[in-house]
């Protein structure tokens, strides 16, 4: 009577545990990251007999989750993943609205300040046409500066969420570390014994901890979880935590680096190329691929158009006859630290303009300036050198053997970019060199054409005429009549016969004056061609017609052999479609991710899930097997009371 009763109250016990797993299944069927648990049942020890061995109840050796290490880590991966992709949308989402805008974008500012140009070239004696054209240009650098706000606003916040970030990351790690002292201790009671719900919450806090920076993770024999991040530097060993924080960056103060702050104090900088997954890995290559990128290239449309629209500019002569100056005032080179060099613009290489950073290093006897993009460099030692359209000025650097410097040439130009000049009789509409042709010569040839290369040495005021006025005569042969000091190219010789069609020749003066014009029509010996000074407030609007002509001219982007290959507009428009294209690269990039993410968890929850449907029949059978172990120890209680009453 003993065994069985023993036997049905081993069996109460264990359906009393199976109802009590059952029950907290259910309970917990919501909770995120809960294991579905399940009772390991199985016989006690069996007693033998002389007929053989006779079973002793049943006992419960374990209660085991329903997980797997690797269904987990595939929901990790593609879940770093999504977090990274929408970290990175977000962000650049922000920026494809703000170029693609058709009303707030650059090219409807660019549009009409170019407008205004061709308007002062059809009218370029109009005081309210060249008024016009300051206004539309403060509006179009309005729309820079306006433009150049907001992704500095976008810079400020990807900032702060790289800090807040780095917070959070703490936070996971210092909670890991103390689940893991906590899961020590629970599992010290009994050898090999799980602490499920525990293992489940450390589970939950390297998930949360997973979508923020990419981890890898180690489990010891006693049941701690190390957790290490970018390519190995540990994070959480054991009950021991690093912690991340932000600094300014050695190369670029403006921008947080991120650096490992060992349990010593020891700090190590993590490169962004570590880094990667997770939301922070998505910010830091959204502010390295796309957000640079963009500024930087907003800011070479904005030097690039200074720089040329100023240099054409200085090739003309305004309403009062006086040389051209600078019609914008172009955005200076920012180099950190400032002494390190100067770092200048140079007007006659615009198409060699790139929108990377640049890096200037000094090894103690030259130094080396090295595209950060492209990694092309070029070393020279002082004064200094060209490069990539820059002028670099090292004569008064204080950088010494070992230190670097960073050059920005274009990251704030949009930012700094103005208007020089507010009096609409500055605008330098004219061209400074004129040409009279007699009535009185015998052949109809004709002069036209004439550009304005250089204006060295010219007076720049009205007062006296820029330069001495000469006049070519045709001999039967060449072009005489030349002053000293002054050279025809690419000879004075001119042919009718065979190049009447025309002929361009280019007149440089010793001090650098230069201009080209071309000759056309049929001579006679003794035609003469006046050159001279244009006189002020006439109708001239042929330097205009160049200004408004660097709409559609090709000027930036210079080609493997030098060539200029885009507009202002095209630089825009690729600016445009590389930042639209990479906005859906990365959104398309996040479906895929969400979609494996999906498919990831159903494999994981098929296994660790809680089934409501499954529980309740559980809940039913273990019910049954409460009230059948009842039953045996009914019946053994029965027996027990037959045996005293046959005693009595």
């Amino acid at each position: 009577m003993a065994g069985l009763l023993t036997i049905g109250l081993t069996g109460l016990n264990a359906a009393q545990l199976q109802l009590n797993t059952t029950s907290h299944n259910i309970t917990n069927a919501a909770t995120p990251g809960y294991s579905r648990q399940v009772v390991v049942q199985s016989t006690n020890e069996p007693l033998f007999s002389g007929v053989g061995f006779f079973g002793q109840g049943t006992r419960i050796a374990g209660v085991n989750r329903q997980y797997s290490q690797f269904l987990e880590n595939q929901v990790l991966a593609a879940d770093n993943r999504r977090s990274e992709f929408a970290a990175y949308s977000a962000q650049i989402t922000q920026i494809n609205n703000l170029l693609a805008d058709p009303t707030a974008g650059l090219s409807p500012a660019l549009q009409s300040f170019f407008a205004g140009t061709q308007e002062v070239a059809a009218n370029p004696t109009s005081v309210p046409a060249r008024q016009s054209l300051i206004s539309s240009a403060q509006a179009m650098v309005s729309r820079f500066q306006a433009m150049d706000q907001r992704l500095t606003e976008i810079r400020s916040g990807v900032e702060g969420e790289i800090g807040t970030t780095v917070d959070s990351i703490n936070v996971l790690a210092d909670q890991i570390a103390q689940l893991n002292l906590r899961i020590v201790v629970a599992q010290a009671a009994g050898d090999g014994v799980p602490a499920n719900d525990l293992l489940d919450q450390r589970n939950v806090l390297v998930s949360e901890l997973n979508k923020l920076i990419k981890t890898s993770t180690t489990l010891e024999k006693d049941g701690q979880l190390n957790v290490f991040i970018g390519s190995g530097q540990p994070l959480v060993v054991g009950q021991t935590v690093s912690r991340l924080a932000t600094q300014p960056s050695l190369n670029d103060p403006s921008r947080s680096a991120v650096v490992l702050v060992a349990d010593n104090g020891n700090q190590i900088l993590l490169p962004e190329s570590v880094l990667n997954g997770g939301s922070l890995g998505g910010l830091l290559a959204f502010r390295r691929e796309s957000l640079d990128s963009a500024q930087n290239r907003l800011g070479l449309i904005a030097l690039g158009l200074a720089t040329e629209f100023n240099r054409v500019h200085r090739l003309g002569s305004d309403l009062d006859g006086v040389l051209g100056g600078d019609f914008f005032t172009a955005p200076a080179v920012v180099t950190t630290p400032s002494t390190a060099a100067t770092v200048t613009v140079d007007p006659a290489a615009v198409s060699q303009l790139t929108a990377s950073d640049y890096r200037l290093s000094f090894d103690g006897a030259n130094y080396t300036v090295t595209n950060i993009n492209t990694g092309a460099s070029q070393t020279f030692s002082a004064p200094g050198s060209t490069f990539e359209g820059l002028q670099i000025d090292v004569s008064g650097s204080t950088l010494t053997a070992g230190q670097s410097a960073l050059i920005q040439p274009t990251r704030y130009a949009a930012r700094d970019l103005a208007v020089a000049i507010n009096d609409p009789r500055k605008v330098a509409a004219a061209s400074p060199v004129s040409v009279t042709v007699p009535v009185s010569n015998a052949g109809n040839a004709k002069v036209s054409d004439i550009v304005v290369n250089s204006v060295a040495g010219l007076a720049p005021s009205s007062t006296d005429p820029h330069f001495a006025p000469f006049t070519l005569t045709w001999d039967g042969t060449n072009l005489t009549g030349l002053p000293g000091g002054y050279t025809i190219a690419p000879s004075a010789a001119y042919n009718p016969a065979t190049e009447a069609t025309g002929k361009v020749f280019t007149i440089t003066a010793a001090t650098g004056f230069s201009f080209t014009f071309k000759l056309a029509g049929t001579t006679e010996v003794g035609d003469t061609f006046t050159f001279a000074s244009t006189t002020a407030g006439i109708a001239d609007n042929r330097n205009a017609v160049r200004l408004g002509a660097l709409q559609t001219e090709k000027v930036m982007i210079g080609s493997g052999g030098g060539a200029p290959t885009a507009t202002f507009q095209s630089v825009y428009s690729q600016l445009v479609s590389a930042v639209g294209n990479k906005t859906r690269e990365v959104q398309v990039g996040e479906r895929a991710q969400e979609t494996l993410l999906t498919q990831a968890s159903e494999a994981r929850d098929a296994l660790s899930g809680v089934n409501l449907d499954e529980e309740a029949a559980n809940l039913i059978r273990y019910l049954q097997a409460y009230q059948a172990a009842g039953r045996v120890m009914s019946v053994a209680q029965r027996l027990f009371d037959e045996l005293l009453s046959i005693g009595r």
